[in-house]
């Protein structure tokens, strides 16, 4: 997983590849349990990059895009927002495959 370092990036990433950003923070316990699955998720999802997007150091990003609960997902591919699945609630593996597997069709 690429962990974001600037808003730059974050704009060549969308536009030029199809990106999984993943809204977090250190502090998030919610963001902590679904930690240990998402290599997982990445190997099984391998047509994305995946984009950890520091929820505090990014909050303007989070704003811009109406992220307002972490941990979410924003799909982008060709620049466009392709899903999203974006809440404050804890999240299980297997509701972040099903919304995975909704955008990489």
């Amino acid at each position: 997983m690429i962990t974001l370092e600037s808003d730059h990036q974050l704009k060549n990433l969308i536009e030029n590849e199809s990106v999984i950003l993943l809204f977090s923070a250190d502090w998030c316990p919610d963001c902590r349990v679904i930690e240990p699955f998402i290599p997982e998720l990445e190997e099984d999802y391998s047509d994305w990059t995946f984009v950890y997007v520091d929820r505090d150091q990014f909050i303007h990003v989070c704003a811009e895009n109406d992220v307002f609960g972490i941990p979410s997902f924003l799909a982008f591919n060709d620049g466009e927002e392709v899903g999203r699945f974006v809440s404050k609630e804890r999240k299980t593996k297997e509701e972040i495959e099903t919304f995975l597997t909704k955008v990489s069709k």
